[in-house]
């Protein structure tokens, strides 16, 4: 809900769980049917005279109704911008606006942007933006539950710089250097997107000691970089220093959750019981859900 919320007042000037002409419930389902479907195995990828598997397996009518599902979700977020004039309203123009005057109007005489081009990009923000922020905060906490002087620490870092306030502010993460130290050491650990996008080769280059020619697709294993040994000293494991670096969205939200309350395993359960299995797809989630227990940590924190 937190990224869903980000990323709509960002994109299109309202929060995930607000009503309007349209609504957004069920786009999480949408979502997680998405990243299934394509983090899955098509036989078509790799012998195309076999695509008729996918239609008796049922994997192709399902990505037809997802994505159908998404292009009429898409198509009320362009209608809605399209019968409102903000600025006779007085109000600020989110990201969609800026992508439909595009589309009409051109930017600087030097492109156009077709109306399949805005529904693609409105597509891969809600792809590409609340997926991986929950990978990261689901896997950010775990974690930490499993490290408990870490995040005693990154506790003390937040309530020193936040003090009894119940908001941590963008400003706020400047003051909190072991924070953002942790938050790049999950990432490294757990990459949300464990392999990049493909990139193609230009030209022909020369890679230590590997010739790679011109228009070779190429993807990087983001997930094996980071527990390379010959680069990181225990690599399997959550440094207790961390590394400088960080994401806004993550920073922000994990304090959040961090300075209003405590954590705990619930009754019975140990660190060591916890499944950290990884599901490998085009995004990597932790196999089983986490469970734990939010102890407030101000008496008022109930209330607020």
């Amino acid at each position: 809900m937190y990224a869903n919320d980000v990323l709509c007042r960002m994109a299109l000037g309202r929060e995930f769980s607000t009503g309007g002409e349209y609504h957004l419930h069920g786009i999480q389902e949408l979502l997680e049917e998405y990243q299934i479907l394509l983090g899955g195995f098509f036989f078509a990828d790799l012998f195309p005279s076999l695509s008729f598997i996918s239609t008796l397996t049922g994997t192709k009518s399902r990505l037809v109704k997802t994505f159908k599902a998404f292009d009429k979700l898409v198509d009320q977020v362009i209608a809605e911008h399209q019968s409102h004039d903000r600025e006779k309203l007085g109000e600020s123009k989110d990201l969609v606006d800026v992508l439909l005057d595009i589309q009409k109007n051109g930017f600087e005489d030097k492109f156009l942007l077709t109306m399949d081009n805005v529904k693609g990009i409105i597509l891969d923000m809600f792809v590409a933006g609340t997926d991986t922020t929950f990978i990261a905060l689901d896997w950010g906490m775990t974690e930490l539950i499993t490290h408990p002087n870490v995040m005693k620490r990154a506790q003390s870092e937040i309530r020193r710089v936040v003090g009894d306030r119940r908001n941590v502010t963008e400003s706020d993460l400047l003051e909190m250097p072991y924070l953002k130290a942790v938050v790049k050491e999950v990432l490294r650990l757990h990459p949300p997107v464990p392999v990049s996008v493909p990139r193609e080769t230009t030209e022909d280059v020369k890679i230590e000691g590997y010739d790679i020619p011109a228009k070779t697709r190429v993807f990087v294993n983001i997930w094996a970089i980071g527990r390379d040994p010959e680069s990181w000293k225990d690599p399997e494991s959550l440094s207790q220093k961390g590394i400088a670096m960080g994401i806004v969205t993550i920073e922000l939200a994990l304090p959040q959750i961090l300075h209003s309350f405590d954590w705990e395993l619930p009754k019975g359960i140990e660190a060591k019981d916890l499944d950290m299995t990884e599901v490998f797809g085009i995004t990597m989630h932790r196999k089983a859900h986490l469970e734990i227990v939010a102890k407030p940590y101000f008496a008022s924190s109930l209330s607020n």
